[in-house]
């Protein structure tokens, strides 16, 4: 073979050997997922900063839930290997990005802490010393967000992600449906205080369910966790609206609006918190508790009832898991690795909450005592005792 076509040989085999690192750098670069410089709005209902991409538009650039990812803002601040989740699957007060069903646009914030727009804190270098400072959000502050690692957190998605359906003929019944339930537990009164979805908010198809459901209960007091007064005039005056017992209710002042978020860990929750306890005390019953779905503001309000009327720590769990089987099927029986979840990563931290403690025996707990400790700084002991008193069977 001629010199000429051995050198030619070389430089084929030389260049075959490397077309597989080509291609290598090449699949990496596609993997390179990035939204760049993209408008913020403050969320100010719950707390967090929305970012102007909606979810499938977000999801269209190439990231996927369970991924770990980089968001990035103009003014500095930084928030490196957080989750992208379709839900709040992060500990409290832990940071994540989501993109929850129904938000207009995907969504930093950190779960059940403080909004993020007012305390996020970020380091800037000064002669080598790190000084604190508070971030200064605005609308003219950009986020960019990128790809940190592929599927890192996939396996809490995976679990944690369950959704629900919002057509009646998918449920067998319209207490089901509707998340329909008196409380129970402890000494609590029979068909005293009810828990539900909402009976105004029909976004999920269920108001007028409930609106039925509450009117043969004999409601005769709300305690509505969700709303402000705009919402409930925008939803009685939707084309919709057909909760008759409510609009009666509502209009003779025997319905309370507390408009709640879920930083249940906030002084501001306690507050609003002991308020409705403080409308069930002055008002007449029976009363119905309930936010939008009837599941994280109502089931740390239930709970606390529950508490004071002293369930034990299995009947407030069976009483905050019905609203997962009616919801989602979700069982002991039928899936026990996702009800043990929900208990220990939704429930769990809000009973700690209440007793103020963590790492404990719940079966070891008084509940009507703790729940007299977390509620003593803001509610008389002459109160809570008349309340007790009020919503238990005594003697």
């Amino acid at each position: 073979m001629k010199k000429s076509n051995k050198i030619l040989m070389l430089v084929f085999s030389a260049m075959m050997a490397i077309l597989p690192l080509f291609a290598v750098a090449c699949n990496k670069k596609a993997e390179v997922v990035a939204l760049e410089n993209c408008a913020i709005e403050h969320e100010t209902e719950f707390g967090g900063i929305y970012i102007k991409k909606t979810i499938d538009e977000f999801n269209a650039l190439g990231f996927v839930y369970g991924d770990s990812v980089n968001v990035v803002f103009s003014n500095g601040y930084e928030m490196m290997d957080i989750p992208y989740y379709n839900g709040y699957y992060t500990k409290n007060n832990e940071k994540l990005l989501v993109a929850y069903k129904g938000y207009p646009y995907i969504k930093v914030t950190i779960n059940n802490g403080n909004d993020i727009w007012y305390d996020a804190d970020f380091a800037k270098e000064s002669n080598g010393n790190d000084l604190w400072l508070m971030s200064d959000f605005s609308s003219e502050v950009t986020a960019t967000i990128t790809l940190a690692q592929r599927g890192k957190y996939k396996d809490i998605q995976d679990v944690r992600n369950i959704e629900y359906r919002d057509q009646r003929n998918e449920y067998p019944s319209d207490i089901v449906f509707a998340n329909f339930r008196s409380l129970s537990g402890g000494n609590l009164k029979e068909n005293f205080i009810y828990r539900s979805a909402s009976p105004c908010d029909n976004q999920h198809n269920r108001a007028s369910y409930v609106d039925t459901l509450m009117g043969q209960a004999g409601v005769n007091f709300m305690i509505n966790l969700a709303d402000t007064t705009e919402k409930i005039d925008g939803y009685m005056s939707a084309e919709d609206f057909n909760s008759p017992n409510f609009a009666s209710l509502y209009e003779n002042n025997k319905v309370v609006l507390l408009t709640m978020n879920m930083n249940y860990a906030s002084d501001a929750f306690k507050t609003k918190a002991v308020s409705g306890l403080n409308a069930i005390l002055n008002n007449e019953g029976p009363f119905l508790v309930h936010c939008t779905e009837g599941k994280d503001r109502t089931g740390f309000m239930c709970l606390l009832i529950e508490a004071i009327a002293g369930a034990t720590y299995q009947e407030i769990v069976d009483d905050y898991m019905v609203t997962y089987a009616n919801y989602y099927g979700i069982t002991k029986e039928k899936d026990s690795v996702k009800y043990n979840v929900i208990i220990q990563s939704l429930l769990n931290p809000m009973i700690e909450e209440i007793v103020g403690q963590t790492d404990i025996d719940f079966n070891e707990v008084d509940f009507a005592l703790a729940a007299k400790n977390y509620v003593g700084d803001k509610m008389a002991e002459e109160d809570f005792n008349q309340l007790k008193a009020k919503i238990c069977n005594i003697g």
